[in-house]
């Protein structure tokens, strides 16, 4: 007979989504601040949350394949430890480079989540499981929304160094949580980690995201530049030759040969660029003195909160993409989530003058991403054989999370291209830029979503929804009872 979880199993995976979501969340209202006590500019302190979504993208595809067999409670434990770590690297005065080095390490709790997925499926069945996920997938979104304004309130109060000595305490409390409350993992085989892989990507993404963070500086047609770019492209493309040809790839890119696939990781690195654009840029526009010409000099704490309807629309809009989904037919989903984004972006290029028009921007994003991330579970589930759903579904996340990190990049680039001779601030026009080229972003997303051919069946979105919650369920193997990846 299977034992039985212990009852606090779902709540404390719930807990550690939250911490995780919270702590991934700290650089990003803190930016003007760390610039302002490190002395760098804020190029570069962009870097505070460029670095932990570049780490997350690394680790969640590392930490899957090692959390698959026997070892998913100590790689867990591991990673739990790696984040506190962090937080107090970050928040001790060690200097600029500390900083980074302690946000890095932060970053491997984003491959946290996909292991608390599978731990609840191994661990629960049918309804409850499905609920489980559901609520895992929520948090990740709603702790985010919380994490802004609250560590952004201890950082007005006490000090950046106040939002990381935060994230290092609730850090510290789901480890101990989760060392208690996690079941012994059962003997299976332990799999193969593409240590080959690994490396290509991890020199891949960083060359990618340093030319593109530090192309202005070094002058787009330096020597470092025009070397680095390359480099990253032919290392990006012996990535691809080598997971398609090893035995134990570290992402089977096989299953994006489906066009549904192929169509909703193409969106996932879009949509993910194009997101950050407007989430990095933001928090630094509201925090601008108005003495710039532009801004509102708002605290930490404003700008956490003009953050927050962002989180609470993209989960409420699970419910948008259902409805919408039963009236227009599910492959629509995406592409209107998409365009719907659009919206925001243009409401911030034209109207941003007003704190209003902001936070409403941030609404309709909040509306917009959150129908573009729920609609793809449906289109990769239904698309792949059911034994390669797990895997299909965490390189989905992974390309999010590149996205991601381009986008803070990016952004950080547009606007130090936009920052005359001299000065510490960029002008007005970088950000009209940032809108407008994410605005081209997401109506190139929205045409890639709306060209997914008909092919296969496609089961109704509400139905997927109602399973998958947003974007970031685990798939199971119906013959195995565990994760697919």
């Amino acid at each position: 007979m299977t034992p039985q979880p212990p009852r606090a199993l779902v709540p404390t995976l719930v807990f550690l989504g939250m911490v995780v979501a919270i702590v991934s969340s700290l650089g990003a209202p803190m930016i003007p601040t760390i610039a302002a006590a490190y002395r760098v500019p804020l190029g570069d302190a962009q870097w505070s949350l460029t670095i932990t979504l570049l780490v997350g993208a690394l680790a969640t595809p590392t930490m899957g394949r090692l959390g698959d067999g026997p070892h998913r409670r100590k790689v867990i434990l591991v990673a739990l430890a790696a984040v506190t770590a962090g937080s107090v690297l970050a928040a001790l005065p060690l200097g600029f480079g500390m900083l980074l080095a302690g946000r890095g390490l932060q970053g491997t709790g984003m491959g946290l989540t996909p292991l608390a997925m599978a731990a609840v499926r191994d661990a629960l069945r049918g309804e409850r499981a499905r609920s489980a996920v559901a609520l895992l997938s929520i948090t990740t979104v709603a702790g985010v929304g919380l994490g802004y304004p609250l560590t952004g309130l201890i950082a007005d109060r006490f000090g950046f160094e106040g939002g990381f000595w935060f994230g290092a305490l609730v850090s510290a409390m789901a480890l101990l949580a989760a060392a208690r409350v996690l079941p012994r993992s059962t003997p299976s085989h332990a799999p193969r980690l593409d240590v080959a892989g690994a490396v290509l990507l991890a020199a891949a993404l960083s060359g990618l995201l340093l030319a593109l963070s530090r192309g202005e500086q070094w002058g787009w047609t330096s020597l470092r530049t025009l070397a680095l770019l390359p480099a990253s492209l032919l290392l990006a493309a012996g990535w691809v030759w080598h997971e398609l040809r090893t035995p134990h790839p570290l992402v089977d890119l096989r299953l994006v040969r489906h066009p549904s696939v192929l169509a909703a990781d193409a969106t996932a690195v879009l949509a993910g660029i194009g997101m950050y654009l407007l989430l990095a840029t933001v928090v630094r526009f509201v925090q601008t003195p108005p003495s710039a010409g532009y801004g509102f000099g708002a605290s930490i704490v404003t700008a956490g909160l003009v953050l927050l309807p962002f989180s609470m629309a993209s989960v409420l809009s699970n419910r948008v993409a259902a409805f919408i989904a039963k009236k227009l037919g599910p492959l629509r989903v995406l592409p209107i989530g998409c365009m719907v984004f659009v919206v925001a972006m243009l409401e911030f290029a034209f109207a941003r003058a007003d704190m209003l028009h902001v936070v409403i921007a941030m609404t309709i994003a909040g509306l917009g991403v959150g129908c573009t991330f729920a609609a793809m579970p449906g289109l990769i589930v239904h698309a792949v054989p059911p034994h390669e759903t797990g895997s299909a579904m965490s390189f989905n996340q992974v390309l999010r999370y590149v996205g991601y990190s381009t986008g803070s990049a990016l952004s950080a680039t547009i606007l130090e291209m936009h920052t005359p001779p001299g000065a510490q601030l960029p002008t007005d026009r970088g950000y009209g830029v940032i809108a407008l080229v994410g605005c081209g972003l997401w109506i190139a997303s929205g045409i890639v979503a709306w060209l997914v051919p008909k092919q296969g069946v496609v089961a109704p979105m509400d139905e997927v929804l109602a399973e998958e919650s947003v974007a970031d369920a685990i798939p199971v193997d119906e013959d195995s009872g565990t994760d697919a990846r």
